[in-house]
């Protein structure tokens, strides 16, 4: 009997770049080549800089081979990461033009394909010297210019992808696509095309994404992932998936301490679940939010709540006037409390927070304040709405509960909103001003509740004298969601006709 024979197990190389070995699955296999295409400023060297690194941090040798750049640049570069080059060898340009003076030239070949088969030369040479398991070449812009002609590029670089083969090791080539298209010669040789791409936006810092186009015979996660270039290197966000993160199930109510809110909740908000808080300002939906916050602390349960349209100090002090004293459990980490900047931020990286949150630190409620600093923060995102519903799905697999803050436009009379969310939400609580009594008050009344049932009544609520009140049903009024209630001789009746 014939026992098949095993192959041996894939060896991958890390490429040390926070967030992308998540989307390789591990990383690059090894000994193989790989196209990292971008235009300028896409962070192509920085990727190229961190996978040698990463590869010197395991024992393996690394050669950047760099036509575009000298050696001072990359210095500059890893000046402005704190990283050390010590051990990482660099062949630049200038060196490689000084081996090839020397050469006698001839008369036979066309002067570009004698230059291309010199450089080409010399680099193999170099590498033959180094004996590297990694490699960066930076850029195939030069190379694609001395071969001229597409016909001499592809016998070239399918020279350079067989000598790698051959030596055990694993290169990447950098195109700044100077060439004004895609490549698909480089492509189509390649093992493995990594895209970088930069997109600036009318205000605020230029979002950048990373797309993994193929990689022959080995999974990944497709779609468009963002990133961001800080000290320290390149991050990058994999977009989330929620079927990937299947948590328990069921359902469990999560209150907040007021009797009266519960009580027009049927009991609750429940885990598991997303709520959206909507109504014009200053009605009371951000203090609604952090009592709840605050309910969850005083449990020793963690909340994560972003902040977009307040300062921290102001949304601390204001807690405080309301007996909420945010400040120990801040400390203690019960509770974190983070001031976004709408023009510095990606939803990936947001939802990468909240997931790290979640997973990593065990966060039991999310809020966001507001939605519409959300939406506001990344307006030239076309598919926000799917991201968002991602991610409110990921919560709620986790069994956690969000709190989402809408600010509607107008003060009294109808409202409107900028996004309409409330289809992703499971519950809704609806905030109005209305006027009675030659007085500006505040109305609360929850309009669905996916899991479970509640109070179809509409109660006044008080932000006032250190504390959250909820009143008894506005039995005796009408019209008080349109902010203008008249007084009724007697209560409706509850089922019974309408006159």
């Amino acid at each position: 009997m014939t026992v098949p024979s095993q192959k041996p197990p894939l060896t991958l190389c890390p490429t040390g770049v926070s967030g992308l070995d998540e989307i390789l699955c591990g990383g690059l296999p090894a000994n193989r080549i790989y196209l990292l295409q971008g235009d300028p400023g896409v962070g192509k060297t920085t990727l190229g800089l961190q996978f040698l690194l990463e590869g010197l941090r395991r024992g393996e040798k690394g050669l950047y081979i760099t036509l575009s750049e000298t050696r001072e640049e990359l210095e500059q570069v890893a000046d402005s990461h704190d990283w050390d080059l010590t051990g990482l060898d660099v062949f630049e340009l200038s060196a490689m033009q000084n081996q090839l003076e020397g050469k006698v030239d001839s008369t036979f070949y066309h002067p570009s394909e004698v230059e291309l088969n010199r450089t080409t030369d010399v680099l193999l040479d170099r590498v033959a010297q180094t004996d590297p398991m990694r490699v960066v070449f930076d850029s195939l812009s030069e190379m694609r210019m001395l071969a001229e002609t597409p016909l001499r590029y592809r016998r070239q670089m399918l020279q350079l992808k067989q000598f790698f083969a051959g030596r055990k090791a694993t290169a990447c080539f950098l195109d700044d696509r100077s060439s004004g298209s895609r490549d698909l010669q480089i492509e189509s040789i390649a093992h493995g095309v990594i895209s970088l791409t930069r997109n600036s936006p009318e205000y605020g810092v230029a979002r950048r994404q990373i797309l993994i186009q193929k990689i022959r015979g080995r999974k990944f996660r497709e779609g468009h992932h963002d990133l961001i270039l800080k000290k320290g290197g390149m991050e990058v966000f994999p977009r989330l998936v929620a079927a990937d993160y299947r948590g328990p199930t069921g359902t469990e109510s999560f209150t907040c301490g007021v009797a009266g809110l519960d009580a027009l909740l049927g009991g609750g908000l429940d885990r598991g679940t997303s709520s959206m808080f909507m109504g014009p300002p200053g009605t009371g939906k951000s203090t609604l939010a952090v009592k709840f916050a605050h309910a969850a602390a005083l449990r020793g349960e963690k909340s994560l709540i972003f902040v977009f349209d307040e300062s921290l100090h102001t949304l601390i002090g204001r807690a405080a006037q309301l007996g909420m004293d945010l400040a120990p459990h801040l400390q203690s980490g019960c509770m974190r409390i983070e001031q976004v900047d709408p023009a510095e931020i990606s939803p990936g990286e947001m939802a990468a927070r909240i997931r790290q949150g979640v997973l990593e630190n065990d966060v039991r409620l999310v809020g966001i304040d507001s939605i519409n600093g959300y939406m506001n923060a990344m307006p030239e995102e076309h598919f926000l709405n799917l991201q968002l519903h991602e991610l409110l799905a990921f919560l709620n697999q986790q069994g956690v509960l969000t709190i989402m803050v809408l600010a509607q436009q107008g003060v009294l009379g109808t409202m409107q909103s900028s996004v309409d969310l409330t289809y992703l939400s499971d519950t809704v609580l609806l905030f109005r001003y209305f006027e009675t009594g030659g007085s500006v008050r505040q109305a609360l009344s929850v309009i669905k509740k996916r899991s479970g049932n509640h109070e179809r009544t509409i109660r006044e609520i008080k932000v006032s004298d250190g504390e959250i009140q909820i009143g008894p049903p506005l039995s005796n009024l009408q019209g008080v969601l349109n902010g203008t209630p008249s007084i009724l001789p007697s209560p409706i009746p509850s089922f019974g006709p309408i006159t």
